[in-house]
């Protein structure tokens, strides 16, 4: 019979998180709490209202590591520098210059 091992050495150290404009200091430590989950530590905010906060630390529910780390950036273009695959995800419709695709298609 042959055994199966699951390699669990494999690291997201290259992959970051960028949420732009968030306009809810509690959605930013949801999202570091949902990082530290999945073992993600990089997480660059752009122009982020009304952060640091004591709600996104509240929210964060023990991923306050992630949030002292994370780099808050004045462009979107400074937060992605760097980056040799940029996939985007949002709730709401969007205008931007890059082509678009649903998430059915």
């Amino acid at each position: 019979m042959i055994q199966m091992t699951k390699n669990t050495d494999y690291t997201f150290d290259n992959v970051r998180v960028v949420m732009v404009n968030t306009t809810e200091p509690g959605n930013i430590g949801a999202a570091a709490r949902a990082m530290k989950n999945m073992r993600l530590s990089k997480l660059f905010l752009v122009n982020p209202t009304g952060y640091p906060s004591a709600v996104a630390t509240a929210r964060a529910s023990g991923a306050d590591n992630i949030l002292a780390a994370a780099k808050v950036c004045k462009s979107l273009p400074e937060a992605l520098q760097g980056a040799q695959l940029v996939i985007g995800a949002s709730a709401r419709q969007r205008s931007i210059k890059w082509q678009q695709m649903d998430v059915i298609d």
